[in-house]
């Protein structure tokens, strides 16, 4: 048995944690992150980065079957997934020594093993004690499953959808939410026969409805089947696949049932209760500044109720530690976070919503303006329609950008500058936007709403 000081401890070394400690460990304190995994956690190693490497394999193949439309002759032979799966792996283990380098540069002491929260300045790692003046529990997330579906067999999470080492030939996936949309774009690219069931009204629920309905419209183009409005009830499976039974009686059959319904928080049987941390529902309650009921302990990432994102759980990472050393940072609400769904098309968002717009500031207060990305010239270019739409309080500052179409993740930084600056339409509009890039449309928009539509109608 042994005992180690330190001023921070963070227990869990994913997004919110490794960023908790680098920043901490740049500002001067002695620094101790435990991780009973790998440090980069579900983000790296098992969601985001793999996960967009898919879908860059998958955007691959739609471009080799399509070339000859852009005068290139190109045959398509099929998706060798031995091949994919390598490449997706030797991204991850790149970014892997990346990150393990960087942590190891900046002097922080990387614990392996299990941590449990002994008291409010404790954690235990098997017969070790690790002692932090504070401590910040970065713990993560993981597939949920709704009640009585258990998983196994043919019954999947995203986890092993990554490591399949096939392509399902008629695959059904529960949830038409990020993951589910994702996993669906990448597998249909690859060849298989798709059917998204969600039990609300729209795919990708948390966007802008308008979004929603182009989203919808678009996956319909593409031939992947959804059904929406209707709950779950039942799946059985045999040797030859599934069948997902809906509430009204409809069935679906597939070699697979792919659950993505969320995420769901880790912080069972680790202590945060006993040592007197506020839990509800497995989420970590804290207050505005990421502290818990226990003074000294703060929580990051995804146990933290909120949006779930890497990016989130990075910038609280960094909150928490300039928090700490005294720097009083400030606070991002989640409705200005970006949100990047990869699927083909993607959508990205900041802000409010038109509906959640109307209902803070009301209807008549606010006004918006879509434009659409068929009068830009490089979504023309490319062979991608969508749209960029922005919501405005009238005389007032912008305070939603919704876009929808190939590569409109890559617009979302300068979305979230408007948005978090607080910028008036007016403002942007006067600004130059190169020619040609998708981001004119981007300016277009704010032109449009200041009231000078310059190449919109």
């Amino acid at each position: 048995m042994s005992e180690q000081n330190f001023d921070i401890v963070v227990l869990g070394g994913g997004s919110g944690g490794y960023a908790a400690a680098l920043r901490a460990s740049q500002l001067g304190f002695s620094v101790a992150m435990i991780e009973k995994d790998k440090v980069g956690g579900t983000c790296l190693h098992r969601g985001c980065i793999p996960t967009k490497a898919l879908l860059h394999s998958a955007e691959v193949a739609d471009v080799s079957r399509e070339s000859a439309k852009y005068g290139i002759n190109t045959d398509f032979h099929g998706v060798d997934i031995a091949a994919v799966t390598a490449y997706r792996e030797g991204i991850v283990s790149s970014k892997y020594k990346g990150l393990e380098g960087l942590v190891k540069a900046r002097g922080i002491t990387t614990i392996l093993g299990e941590g449990r929260l002994t008291s409010p300045t404790t954690v235990q790692v098997g017969d070790d004690t690790i002692v932090g003046k504070k401590i910040v529990l970065a713990t993560g997330s993981y597939s949920r499953t709704l009640p009585g579906l258990e998983i196994g067999g043919r019954v999947i999470t995203s986890e092993q959808a990554l490591t399949l080492d096939f392509v399902p030939q008629k695959v059904v996936i529960l949830g038409g939410g990020v993951i589910g949309v994702e996993f669906a774009s990448v597998w249909k690219s690859f060849g298989a026969d798709v059917t998204i069931v969600e039990a609300l009204p729209h795919l990708v629920p948390n966007e802008d409805e308008a979004i929603s309905k182009q989203f919808e419209r678009a996956f319909r183009k593409r031939g992947i089947a959804f059904n929406l409005g209707t709950r779950f009830s039942g799946v059985t499976q045999d040797e030859n696949g599934v069948v997902v039974s809906l509430e009204d009686g409809k069935t679906f059959e597939g070699e697979l049932l792919l659950v993505a319904v969320g995420r769901g928080p880790s912080t069972q049987g680790l202590g945060f209760e006993e040592a007197g941390v506020t839990v509800d529902r497995g989420f970590v309650i804290t207050n505005d500044r990421l502290e818990t009921s226990v003074p000294g302990v703060y929580a990051v990432g995804d146990i933290v109720p909120g949006l779930q994102l890497a990016h989130r759980g990075f910038q609280q990472g960094i909150f928490v530690a300039e928090e700490i050393a005294g720097l009083n940072p400030q606070v991002v609400e989640d409705v200005n976070i970006p949100k990047v769904t990869y699927s083909d098309p993607e959508v990205a968002s900041v802000g409010l919503t038109e509906a959640k717009a109307a209902e803070k500031y009301g209807a008549d207060e606010i006004s918006s303006y879509d434009y659409n990305l068929a009068g830009n010239g490089k979504s023309h270019i490319i062979g991608t329609t969508g749209s960029v739409k922005v919501v405005r309080v009238n005389d007032g500052p912008v305070i939603g950008i919704h876009m929808i179409g190939a590569r409109v993740g890559e617009l979302i930084g300068e979305g979230q500058l408007i948005v978090n600056w607080e910028a008036y339409p007016e403002d942007v509009a006067s600004l130059i936007h190169a020619h040609p890039t998708q981001n004119e449309a981007l300016g277009e928009a704010h032109l449009a709403l200041a009231g000078k539509p310059l190449h919109a109608i």
